[in-house]
Formats: structure tokens, sequence, C-alpha cells
């Protein structure tokens, strides 16, 4: 369907368009071929200094000295830094010791260089190889169809469930080096950093943003001569005729404000979560949240959280909502809360997580939930036709040739201009899988376990959605099979 205003491509163009996209496809994937041969080139020498360093004296300059060596030859070869090069040494020689089946995909081109490197930095720290093989055996189908930023997030959800050491244990761990500390950077100007719970930070952020936004909306109907918090400090001119600052100098702004002028309340309280007053969505795992398992939450767009977290976020929430899931395939089917008039909105949010449109991961409070056929085209107002889309993608449907149609299990199918497909599973299929450990606690309450907890039409209760306390193979057509690419284009 054309959009107005829109001009469109002569038949010679859309020629030339074809022929671009392919090349480029075809370039990407002999790239990533052969982005991998020089990984595998540069761990055989790896390797090989490895082997020196074993043959050699027993002592750690000795040890070194190889690496150092065989790390001077490559930096000269590709012209970089030694320090870049002995980097590259080693992560090279992890990925294929460590993470081959994610070697074995790079090498043929089903994914690039930034999926490996998001594989490898969240799934490294897994000691032992089974549970590395079965961390690369969830992640590698969705690093296929999905973009780094969107693999990432599912590599973390992914490492935690197979890490042979609880999420509870290395998060007490990583909460011992909890900290802020300030970074000096020219012109005048520091970086202050804090080292926090991930749903303390994220609320704290999105805090900072809805302060920022009240600031900005009463500028728009009064134009002022000075911010109060921006004088106070230096920031704004008092004589300076309109308040300019951007979003992101207002929440800085405020931020100096509340952190020189604020008193900490929350220490008054029980903990510091009774605080917070931003916007997270938590998904907890039932028996986490009876307190039958450890099993980490998940912040949306974010990753895991610990269970303890999980719980207090709970218990200080509002209201929250009860998650069926398919037993099978993990999607979620319904969505009920105690006063249901937002059942659907929530219902939503669950399922998409963020932005809909491939390899976007805007969150859905930063979003629009749209109909996927327009409402005024006779679009149902139903689960089946409607996604969350971030502004700038929400215009992209609308204003552009890309079309989308929603898929049985939400999936959106988005064609492009030049005809070509890209799908969209919903991130919630991968993160509610069914628990090992339900059927588990049900044998053991004396329940029949085939009932699948508190089932519905066969739906396992897979988790429960935290609210309150304010918290609020298509791809791979595109190559022909068996032909030969020949020598990269470079």
């Amino acid at each position: 369907m054309n959009r107005t205003g829109i001009g469109t491509e002569t038949p010679a163009e859309e020629a030339e368009l074809e022929a671009a996209y392919a090349l480029i496809a075809r370039s990407r994937r002999k790239a990533s071929r052969w982005q991998a041969r020089e990984m595998g080139a540069i761990g055989v020498v790896a390797r090989i200094a490895g082997a020196m360093a074993d043959r050699g004296e027993p002592s750690s300059r000795a040890a070194e000295l190889p690496h150092r060596e065989k790390g001077a030859e490559i930096s000269s070869i590709l012209r970089i830094s030694p320090r870049t090069a002995q980097a590259m040494m080693g992560e090279s020689l992890t990925v294929m010791e460590k993470f081959p089946a994610t070697f074995a995909a790079f090498a043929a081109g089903r994914i690039h260089r930034g999926h490996v490197h998001k594989i490898l930095d969240l799934g490294n720290d897994i000691p032992d190889a089974e549970a590395r093989a079965k961390y690369e055996a969830a992640v590698l189908p969705v690093a296929r169809r999905e973009s780094p930023a969107r693999t990432a997030h599912v590599a973390r959800v992914e490492a935690e469930r197979v890490h042979p050491r609880s999420f509870v244990e290395r998060h007490d761990d990583a909460m011992a080096c909890r900290g802020v500390r300030v970074i000096d950077l020219p012109d005048g100007m520091s970086e202050l950093t804090a080292i926090l719970p991930s749903a303390i930070a994220h609320a704290i952020d999105d805090r900072l943003g809805q302060m920022a936004d009240s600031v900005i909306d009463a500028r728009r109907a009064e134009v002022t001569g000075g911010a109060a918090a921006g004088v106070a400090f230096g920031f704004v001119d008092a004589h300076a005729p309109a308040d300019t600052r951007s979003k992101g100098a207002v929440k800085a702004d405020v931020f100096a404000d509340i952190a020189l002028q604020g008193a900490p309340m929350a220490h008054t309280g029980t903990t510091e979560l009774g605080a917070i007053r931003g916007r997270v969505q938590v998904t907890v795992p039932v028996l986490t949240l009876m307190g039958r398992s450890d099993r980490p939450a998940t912040l949306a767009g974010v990753g895991p959280i610990d269970a303890a977290t999980a719980r207090e976020l709970a218990g200080a929430a509002t209201g929250w909502d009860r998650i069926l899931t398919d037993p099978i395939t993990g999607g979620v089917l319904a969505v009920d809360r105690y006063t249901p008039s937002m059942e659907l909105k929530r219902t939503l949010q669950v399922r998409d997580q963020h932005c809909r449109f491939p390899g976007c991961r805007q969150p859905v409070h930063r979003s629009d939930i749209d109909h996927t056929l327009d409402f005024a085209l006779g679009g149902e107002t139903r689960e089946g036709n409607l996604a969350h889309l971030c502004r700038g993608h929400h215009t992209t449907k609308h204003a552009t040739r890309w079309a989308v149609v929603q898929k049985p299990g939400g999936v959106l199918e988005w064609t492009s201009p030049s005809g070509r497909v890209y799908p969209d599973t919903p991130v919630s299929r991968v993160m509610f899988k069914p628990e090992d450990d339900w059927n588990g606690h049900l044998a053991r309450a004396g329940a029949a376990p085939e009932v699948g907890g508190a089932a519905v039409g066969g739906a396992a209760v897979g988790a429960a959605a935290v609210g309150g306390a304010d918290i609020g193979g298509a791809a791979e057509a595109i190559f022909a099979p068996g032909v030969d690419e020949g020598s990269p284009p470079f």
C-alpha cells in the first residue's frame, strides 16, 4: 500500500536495490566466514604460544614471554597494538575451545562477530563444558534470527539457568562490590558511577526521567529565566532568557539536586526498596514467589535479579499479575489481575517486553501499543492484533512501505519494501520455559504432576509478574545452500 507523500522507486531503481540488498547479505555472510578463519588462525598461534610456555621455565615471566612474542607478530601483521593482539589471542582460543558450536556457526556465516562477542561475554563465567553446551544450544537459535543486543538478553537469562552455582550466591558476592566512584573528565566535568542492584539502578533512572519530563512540561507552559536546580549549582545562568536544557541535562541536574539536598529517607524504612518510585517490570517464577525456590526473577529489558529482591518488590507492590504460560512452548496465554480493567495491556507488556520491530530493545513503557491491522481498517482490539512499537518504529510502520502481520503466538512477520521477510518472536517465548522443578514440587505436595500447577486449559502457571511500589528460519533463505560464494569481496 502506498503511503501519502512518499515517492516510489523506478523499475531500474528496484532492480538496483534488489542487487544491493543481495550483495549486503552475501557480503555479511562471507565476512563472517573470513573473520572466523582469522579467529581460527589466531587461535592456533595462541595455542602454540601456550604450549611453548608450558615447556619453558616455571615462572610467570617465562610463561608470559611466548604470548608477548607471538602477540607482537600478530600486531605487526594486522597493524594493531600488541595489547589488542594479545586480547584477540585469548578471545580466539576461548571461543574455539570453550564455545565450539558458536565458532562453527560463525565459520558457517550464520552469526556475525557481534553475536560471538555477546555469547562469549555472557557465557564465559560458566565453569563446565556440559553447562556451556546447554547454554550454546539455547542461545544460538536466537542469535541466528536476532540482533546481538536481543541475543544478549536471552544469553544473560540462559547463562543464569545453566550456571552450577546459584544466582543467590553470586548475587551476594556481587552485592559486596557495590559502591560509588568519580572519574574526572576534560573541561571541568566528571562522571559519577554507582554500582547498584539492577532493580534499584533502573528505577532511579526511570524516576529521574519522570521528574525531568515534569520539569520540561512546566517550562513549556511558562518560560522561566532559569531552573532552580541549575541556578543553585551554577549549571544554568539565572539571567538566561529561557531554560533550553535537554532532557539528559535536566535529569543530571535533578539528580544533583536530590543527592546534595535530599535526606536519605530510604534508610529509615525497612529497606531501600521501599523508597523506589520508578517503574520496573519484574517477572518472578511462582515457586520463587512462594519461597520454594531461589530461581532468579527477570527485570524486563535487563536480565535476572535475585529472588530476595523480587520477593521484596512483590511484598511492597500494590498489586501483581498471575501469568498463565503454555507448558510446551512457554508462550504467554493470559494474565489476570484483581483489578482487570488493564488486563489486556498487562498481557501485552508481559509478552512483548520491548518494541517488536526486529532488533529494537526499547522497553514497553517507552513504546506505544499498536494495532497490527489498523483499527480504522477493521482491526480488532485483541491480543492477536496488538503489539508494542517504539515511537520511531510505530512511525515506520504507518508512514513507510514496511508491512507487518501477526501470526499465532504473537510472532510478528515484518516485510520490507524490498519484499524480504523478518520474523520477530516474543522474548517471553524464550523466558517462560516451564520450570523443571514444578512437577517435582507438585509430586512432593501430593498433587498429580500432569495437572501442571494451577492449570487453566492445560496451561501451567509459569511465573508471576510483579507490579506496584509504582513498579510499573526465514533469514536463511537469502542464501542458497551449497552455492560456492567464492573469495570475499575485499
